[in-house]
């Protein structure tokens, strides 16, 4: 029964936030759509942005899943805000693709850059590794920083070519 201690990990947290992607990806502004949103992205951005995300998908799995302690609690109501936050910045876009709002540049990356709020909550949420894995905080939010980074930069770059925009 010792691999049933594994099994809360904060892995589980991300489960809301892949349904919420799958459930209504499609339902998204065409800019978003695997042609479009991938399309004239350089390698540098793609690989930085898809080697960051493995880690910050992968690295909640070896994360202690607990709420025991104050930093934790903290963690968990920064994630559901996160959460929140970032769920609505897809509605707003779903619901009204033609307003203001979904066509700035915040408005569009929004979904990539309010990432960051969740990976801090669950940054403190699994401040603990199942083995020892110094600063597991620290670790986890840098990583996600640098995602958040790469990806923005990449929902960026698919704003500035959906609307014919030049960085002069």
């Amino acid at each position: 029964m010792i691999a049933k201690k594994y099994v809360l990990n904060c892995f589980l947290l991300l489960i809301p936030i892949f349904l919420w992607n799958l459930i209504l990806v499609d339902k998204l502004p065409k800019s978003y759509s695997p042609e479009i949103f991938w399309k004239d992205i350089p390698v540098i951005v793609r690989y930085g942005e898809n080697i960051l995300r493995v880690l910050v998908f992968g690295l909640p799995l070896i994360m202690v899943l607990s709420f025991k302690t104050k930093v934790q609690k903290i963690g968990f109501l920064t994630y559901s805000i996160g959460v929140l936050i970032y769920f609505s910045s897809w509605l707003i876009l779903i619901i009204s693709p033609n307003s203001n709002w979904s066509q700035s540049l915040i408005g569009f990356t929004a979904p990539a850059f309010t990432t960051i709020i969740f990976f801090i909550g669950i940054g403190f949420i699994g401040n603990k590794a199942f083995f020892k894995f110094p600063k597991t905080t620290y670790v986890y939010i840098g990583t996600s920083l640098l995602f958040v980074v790469f990806h923005t930069i990449h929902a960026y770059l698919v704003f500035q070519n959906e609307y014919n925009l030049s960085i002069n």
